[in-house]
């Protein structure tokens, strides 16, 4: 049973590390657009990067569980711990650096339902302050937080493999 739950962590851990890997692999190619192409640009992600993202939450709640059935004190709850807090710094960074960027930019744009609700969550109060911000800070704020979350997500996932092997 605890070799299942590793295993569904590893895999949920590797999806949410995979799409903020691809976001930070894009950074040199987006760096180069016009606004234009820019905000375009942004619109595609939205759909499938929606329901990919489920992987995080999902992921928090799995390694918590293994914090739980992980012997107290043992080198495996360590490196399961830290697995935890890695991923849950990522997690964080989305909601306090990269959710209001992505908010201000759908403003105009029309998603469905459900993410219209996500999207439109704004607990900070962060969307009206960026509405005087240059278009090219929002871009690297967005940009260079999905390398930070990229890089929390692959110490993630190499801090849990550690602790199953």
């Amino acid at each position: 049973m605890v070799q299942t739950l590793q295993v569904v962590t590893i895999v949920v851990v590797s999806v949410a590390m995979a799409l903020s890997l691809a976001h930070a692999l894009e950074l040199p190619g987006k760096l180069r657009l016009s606004k234009e192409y820019y905000l375009v640009t942004q619109q595609i992600y939205y759909p499938g990067f929606t329901f990919g993202g489920l992987a995080e939450p999902i992921g928090l709640v799995l390694l918590l569980v293994l914090l739980f059935v992980a012997t107290p004190a043992g080198p495996k709850f360590w490196l399961t711990t830290a697995a935890f807090l890695a991923f849950l710094l990522m997690h964080a960074t989305y909601w306090l650096i990269t959710h209001p960027v992505n908010n201000f930019w759908l403003k105009d744009f029309q998603p469905e339902k459900l993410a219209k609700g996500f999207f439109s969550f704004d607990p900070l109060g962060n969307v009206d302050r960026l509405r005087t911000a240059d278009w090219t800070a929002l871009r690297d704020r967005w940009e260079y937080s999905h390398v930070l979350r990229a890089a929390l997500a692959l110490l993630s996932l190499v801090l849990i493999v550690a602790s199953v092997v």
